[in-house]
């Protein structure tokens, strides 16, 4: 898989969050892009792997610019930023104001995104941040490039109706009406988030739901809904990061997804280079190489902007705990 878009419909926050969490125990390399058109909280929450604030003009801002004269797969890597923890990250625009300058430009995103997986050089997969969507948001044009749509949904009564129709909405749309994923179109999954007592039971539930809906989409996994684990990962709070509720949860979810799908991305990855030796790309030199990102068991403290990271913690180039990353969302 490249592509995996996370995004929330109204009244569902918690996108940013997981996105940050699945990135920060993805089993390969993995690009985390904010990609969401209402702007990116990532550059005011997280410390760079200098210990220094994040460029908020390094990321989607300055490759729209690139973008406008074609886009290759690894020219991404020459507008991403490490964080303090390891994960590398496509810093968001600033405000709703800017996705101006993107305008068109979605499709050739999306479009190197997907590659991203296949580069001889400095492959990865990519987990774009959406945000929250609605029928006219640009960020939706991602979607037909994914292999995996996730919709990230709280478990009240009204987040749940709102996730169903959406699902159907969008798997209709992805699949020219039909609800059922073809070959070549992406799946869509959900998320929730919820409480881990009762975790199981809702998840079987809303999949229920979701299925007499027949919405075309299926409940791939549950996140902890854990405040105290999000504090950790927005660096705001100290703690065993690595043994949290939500990254947990969250290796859970990744470890699904790999058994599900697991054969198919390494059969791409493998088949993107077949003869050729590895030659990283190497926009910064704390560039990791693939497969760097496997989680441990280490703890990991998250810096704090404008902050060095603390002592003891990975920086860039070095191997990277379970939760690598400094910074949650909306």
């Amino acid at each position: 898989m490249a592509l995996i878009a996370l995004a929330a419909d109204k009244g569902s926050p918690g996108v940013s969050t997981a996105a940050v969490a699945l990135a920060a125990v993805w089993p390969r390399r993995v690009l985390l892009a904010e990609t969401d058109p209402a702007g990116g909280d990532l550059v005011y929450r997280s410390a760079a792997a200098h210990g220094g604030p994040l460029n908020p003009n390094t990321g989607m801002l300055s490759i729209a610019a690139t973008a406008r004269r074609g886009l290759v797969p690894d020219q991404l890597w020459d507008h991403v930023q490490p964080l303090s923890g390891g994960l590398e990250v496509l810093v968001g625009l600033g405000n709703s104001e800017q996705a101006a300058g993107l305008a068109g430009l979605w499709p050739t995103l999306g479009h190197a995104f997907a590659s991203l997986a296949d580069s001889p050089h400095a492959a990865a997969d990519v987990i774009a941040d959406c945000g929250r969507i609605s029928g006219d948001t640009p960020a939706a044009e991602l979607f037909p490039h994914a292999s995996l749509v996730l919709l990230v949904s709280r478990t009240e009564p009204e987040a749940l109706a709102r996730v169903r129709d959406r699902a159907a909405a969008l798997a209709g749309k992805l699949n020219g009406g039909s609800r059922v994923a073809g070959p070549g179109s992406p799946m869509v999954g959900v998320v929730l988030i919820a409480d881990t007592g009762s975790a199981a039971k809702l998840a079987s539930q809303v999949n229920d739901m979701l299925v007499h809906a027949q919405t075309g989409a299926r409940v791939v996994g549950t996140l902890a809904d854990d405040p105290a684990g999000a504090e950790q990962l927005a660096g705001r709070r100290r703690g065993r990061l690595d043994k949290s509720l939500l990254i947990r949860t969250a290796r859970k979810v990744t470890a699904d997804l790999y058994q599900q799908y697991g054969a198919a991305w390494s059969a791409s990855a493998h088949a993107a280079q077949p003869h050729q030796p590895h030659q990283p790309h190497q926009p910064h030199q704390s560039q990791p190489q693939q497969g760097q990102y496997a989680p441990s068991a280490q703890q990991y403290q998250p810096g704090q902007p404008g902050q060095p990271a603390p002592q003891g913690s990975p920086q860039g180039g070095g191997r990277p705990s379970d939760g690598r990353a400094a910074g949650a969302g909306r």
